[in-house]
């Protein structure tokens, strides 16, 4: 039996007019993809109102060493569940490999780690998570709904937020002045 493609491992960049506003400019880590369904997590926006330091006191964990930072918009699935996305250079007893040598974790032993400065060396919180069930996002990739392109460390982890959906296209040899809002036939 051939494995199916996967697109665990890329970046899942919304097209202009994917007709969701939910994900316009949306850039999603793709961190699980196979027949039962896919999950990412979004990486192009940050929550207005909570930084690292504010969910730390809400989980009563001491930020410690760790700097306040933005937590990222993950999803609109299960908003109140948290994920770090982050070097494959830590794991605990629930973290998933994502291929391109990164690692997701949903517990809070990750949290508490970086706290105390024995974490991932690079990570990023997010709130939510982008889920597809079975086939679903397989079937938006053929209305073109969505572009991929290999998953860069560096604009996970060094681009502002807001200009991640830009760099990542712009890596892909793509000017997202040249996109248009809507598809033709030939």
């Amino acid at each position: 039996m051939e494995d199916e493609p996967s697109l665990a491992g890329e970046l899942l960049l919304a097209m202009p007019g994917i007709g969701d506003p939910r994900f316009a400019h949306a850039v999603i880590a793709m961190c699980v993809h196979s027949s039962g369904g896919a999950l990412g997590i979004g990486i192009g926006s940050t929550l207005p109102r909570l930084t690292l330091h504010g969910l730390l006191g809400q989980l009563d964990i001491d930020p410690g060493v760790a700097p306040d930072c933005a937590i990222h918009h993950g999803g609109p699935v299960e908003q109140q569940r948290g994920f770090v996305l982050h070097s494959s250079d830590w794991a605990g007893d629930d973290t998933i490999d994502v291929p391109g040598g990164l690692a997701l974790t949903t517990t809070l032993d990750v949290l508490r780690a970086i706290a105390e400065g024995q974490g991932p060396e690079r990570w990023l919180v997010a709130l939510g998570y982008a889920g597809w069930g079975a086939h679903q996002l397989d079937g938006e990739l053929a209305r073109h709904g969505w572009f991929t392109t290999p998953l860069s460390e560096s604009i996970i982890f060094d681009a502002a937020p807001a200009n991640r959906w830009a760099k990542a296209y712009a890596a892909a040899g793509v000017d997202v002045r040249l996109l248009a809002c809507t598809t033709g036939n030939a």
